[in-house]
């Protein structure tokens, strides 16, 4: 077998690479900015931004016209303020070990459900200055946020943190359950039990300055849940929230693409085994391609059947998944070069699905799970590169 003739050094990307394109993320922040039509737009970069990387993707969103930052942990909030961002963050989802002091003494805002106003008080105190905090209100979600029978006494007890000169309440936010299917009326009832919540709020003597629920769908399909403030996630990325519909569709640009290089290539006869449990065979003689990806890089092990392109031709993953690497059968699809020239050949996994690249949506497909999962996971063992990160 031959192989390709390897390019020098210098021109070479890592040979396993998640590419995030900050343009795309500055298109789609641009596009939901438009579409909130008047609402400050938060930018979630929690979870590494998705898998993204948090710093780029942050300093991306903001050059775009976010004017916030969304974590879900103090945590994470944290490195952001240590790299010289300054624009409001909110840190919502908390535990009694979390770090409320660190968070106070930079700056950053607190989601609070009702069992964290004392810790937050407290550091106030400590640090003698003033929290800024968001009340929650669980409007339906059922996860974290106050249950509406516990709301007026802790919008009571807010108010006299307030009083008392420990906290401000900036705003009161929740959490839509199916806005991303887009014909439930329980998000209807969410928004009239979200209504109900800050007329109790005003009742108690609160006035904040924000109301948030609208998460990627909300922004996309519901201006009613807009408020003055919208908490963009998956959309930030250029995926779609709803079964259906393409992220072109929804005039957004996928960011991430997913590739690597064929790592070895052999010729196999009929019936050959792949992978553990033998549970595909060629169905005649035929070419193995090792793709050098894995469950240990963040590929679902059980997305068997996966899209790869090589040389313009999609190829689906056969056999089980490893840790580190997974099988195409080079032939397979009709016209594919079955040589030892593809070693070295890049693999696209998944891309913006220009020229035929498959989508993050098909590695999900085959996962049997979410877009938002496929990229999340992308562990950090596959390098990241950045790509347009001088503002456009």
């Amino acid at each position: 077998m031959k192989s390709a003739v390897p390019a020098t050094l210098a021109e070479r990307l890592p040979e396993r690479a998640a590419i995030i394109d900050l343009a795309a993320v500055r298109h789609n922040v641009r596009h939901l900015v438009a579409l909130a039509a008047g609402a400050d737009v938060m930018a979630v970069v929690k979870a590494d931004a998705y898998g993204h990387g948090a710093l780029p993707v942050a300093r991306a969103a903001l050059e775009a016209g976010a004017s916030w930052l969304g974590l879900a942990h103090i945590c994470e909030a944290l490195p952001l303020r240590a790299a010289g961002i300054d624009s409001p963050m909110l840190a919502w989802l908390h535990t009694i070990d979390s770090d409320f002091a660190a968070a106070v003494a930079a700056n950053i805002d607190l989601g609070c459900s009702g069992w964290e106003l004392p810790y937050i008080v407290a550091a106030a105190e400590a640090l003698r200055t003033t929290a800024r905090i968001h009340l929650k209100i669980d409007t339906g979600l059922g996860r974290n946020g106050c249950t509406p029978a516990d709301w007026d006494e802790f919008v009571r007890r807010a108010r006299q943190a307030e009083l008392a000169g420990t906290v401000t309440v900036v705003g009161i936010f929740s959490h839509l359950a199916v806005a991303d299917e887009p014909d439930r009326p329980e998000t209807a009832e969410q928004l009239a039990a979200f209504a109900t919540a800050n007329a109790q709020a005003e009742a108690a003597g609160l006035r904040p300055s924000l109301r948030h629920i609208a998460n990627s769908a909300g922004v996309l399909s519901r201006a009613d849940t807009h408020f003055n403030l919208v908490r963009p996630g998956l959309a930030l990325y250029g995926l779609s929230p709803f079964a259906g519909r393409t992220s072109e569709s929804l005039g957004l640009r996928p960011v991430m693409t997913l590739r690597t290089v064929i790592s070895l290539c052999k010729d196999v006869p009929a019936g050959q085994g792949v992978s553990y449990g033998l549970d595909y065979r060629t169905a005649s003689a035929s070419t193995l391609g090792l793709v050098p990806l894995g469950y240990a890089d963040g590929i679902p092990r059980i997305a068997t059947g996966g899209p790869v392109r090589v040389n313009g031709v999609t190829y689906p993953v056969v056999g089980r998944i490893a840790m580190d690497q997974m099988v195409i059968d080079l032939g397979y699809a009709e016209g594919a070069a079955t040589d030892g020239s593809v070693i070295g050949t890049e693999a696209l996994l998944f891309g913006p699905g220009d020229d035929g690249e498959a989508s993050v949506d098909e590695w999900a497909a085959a996962a049997g799970t979410i877009n938002y999962e496929v990229v999340t996971r992308i562990s950090p063992r596959v390098p990241r590169v950045y790509r347009n990160t001088t503002p456009d």
